[in-house]
């Protein structure tokens, strides 16, 4: 390996950006705007976060990476003095737990506690979880706290965006039992909480509906998104224990190719930028002989193997391994996916391992639109380009072959072809007659191993998430005498 700025005298590319540096420790607060007035954010799921699935099975909506970034991290540009998230109370620990930087606060008890300390006038932006992250929205949301104005901004039948009353918020909290059920979203009509303010329909917002919005998403918003980390500060977790957060600039070392700190390139490197550029992060490494077709972003401390082909719209979020040829695709932190095989048009999510020769589908061979089965039934996508949706912690085996857009649960062992969707927590080899129950005992030791390889400690916040995982997916285990569906 040879360190890239031997390639030519690196251009160093400071932020334009009137922020400083952030440092690890102090990444919350350093995030405000001077002479600009404060407002506190408050990010919420609601019902819809469900159709989803299985991308939030194990995540909150926010934390969807699209574009090389989350809503998590677009909030975090906003000029705020604190966020606060409604999820599912069953996400509230893991939350906290890969979220801890000050200023954060989660579920809504912490809400409500942080509500009663506002001024009786007081607004707070109310920001939907399912929100489409582009960067290009942070001026709309930097006009509305400018503005300080009472306005809902709806999204079909639901609410995208709103500035509202702080008191309005923590009387309908108030209202909640102090304890919910775990797993159901809060009980809410966010909607009709603003439904009284002025309503604007003209705006550039945008939710996920379904999972392929995800990836189509990904695509329409990549390039912007990688633009705006190359000009301005926009730091990213890296998955160390030492420094949880990149400083977020840049050495441009060729036309379009952009690294941070400690990065390492392989010998006969081809890239081109001709569409877009490519980034690639604090402590990464490209193996030799490999291929880059820009727009692509390679996360912090991931891996690209020898003679892989990253190519149109790639985001590879930290600590990642990947081989073969990948296009259009999202891949989720501490996910491998570093032998041969083709995956595109598709996203994975984290902790996920594809097995040597596993390829996806992304085309039909009539060249149609592709089509969705989730369970609110058929979805018409009128994408021509659509491949795989895996949840967190699933396994392929040796030379598995994924249909076109099929989805695979979280949890399960897949092996053989994947004609149909795959529910969570199964052994899935239907090609050769076989699909059982995998018993959350197994991968609760399975993360304990892999979290080990990773020098992860296993914490008790995802032992109990996996047990969640399992109860909430039971009823999908019915795999008995289905008929084929391509």
């Amino acid at each position: 390996m040879r360190i890239l700025s031997k390639f030519r005298t690196p251009k160093i590319l400071f932020p334009s950006f009137q922020r400083p540096a952030v440092p690890s420790d102090t990444r919350r607060k350093s995030f405000s705007f001077n002479a600009v007035t404060l407002m506190k954010v408050i990010v919420f799921e609601d019902q819809p976060v469900w159709n989803l699935y299985p991308i939030t099975i194990g995540r909150g909506a926010f934390a969807i990476t699209c574009g090389s970034l989350r809503m998590i991290d677009v909030v975090l540009q906003i000029p705020s003095s604190a966020v606060g998230f409604l999820c599912r109370p069953y996400l509230e620990g893991i939350s906290r737990y890969d979220y801890s930087e000050p200023g954060f606060f989660f579920g809504h008890q912490a809400v409500l506690a942080e509500l009663e300390n506002c001024a009786p006038n007081e607004n707070i932006l109310l920001l939907n979880a399912r929100m489409v992250p582009s960067i290009q929205l942070l001026p709309f949301f930097r006009e509305c706290i400018r503005k300080n104005e009472h306005c809902a901004f709806p999204w079909q039948t639901d609410l995208a965006c709103a500035c509202i009353p702080a008191e309005r918020l923590l009387n309908v909290l108030k209202a909640l039992p102090e304890t919910l059920h775990p797993t159901a979203v809060l009980p809410i009509d966010f909607a009709a909480l603003a439904r009284d303010l002025p309503q604007c329909f003209e705006h550039p917002l945008e939710l996920f509906d379904y999972p392929h919005d995800v990836v189509r998403s990904h695509v329409e918003i990549f390039n912007s998104n990688l633009e705006y980390r190359i000009q301005h500060t926009v730091p990213s977790q890296t998955g160390q224990n030492g420094t949880r957060w990149t400083n977020g600039k840049w050495t441009e070392i060729r036309d379009g190719v952009f690294v941070g700190q400690n990065v390492r390139f392989g010998d006969y490197l081809v890239t081109d930028t001709t569409n877009g550029p490519i980034l690639v992060d604090e402590g990464a490494s490209i193996g030799p002989f490999c291929y880059l077709k820009g727009p692509v972003y390679v996360g912090p401390h991931s891996k690209v193997i020898e003679h892989s082909a990253l190519k149109d719209f790639v985001g590879l979020a930290h600590t990642t391994k990947v081989g073969g040829e990948v296009e259009s695709s999202t891949i989720e932190p501490y996910t491998n996916k570093q032998h041969h095989g083709f995956l595109g048009h598709s996203y994975l999510g984290s902790w996920i391992n594809l097995g040597a020769g596993t390829c996806n589908s992304d085309l039909k061979n009539t060249y149609g639109s592709v089509s969705m089965q989730y369970k609110s039934g058929r979805v018409a996508t009128t994408m021509q380009f659509l491949g795989c949706i895996i949840g967190d912690y699933s396994k392929t085996a040796i030379n598995t072959s994924i249909f076109t857009g099929k989805t695979i649960g979280s949890c399960s062992m897949v092996y053989g072809f994947v004609t149909r969707n795959v529910p969570c927590f199964v052994n899935y080899a239907r090609s050769f007659g076989q699909c059982t129950e995998l018993p959350v005992e197994v991968m609760i030791s399975t993360q304990q191993r892999m979290f080990e390889r990773r020098n992860v400690r296993q914490e008790k916040v995802h032992v109990d998430l996996l047990h969640q995982m399992f109860s909430l997916s039971t009823g999908e285990r019915q795999m008995e005498n289905e008929p084929l569906s391509l």
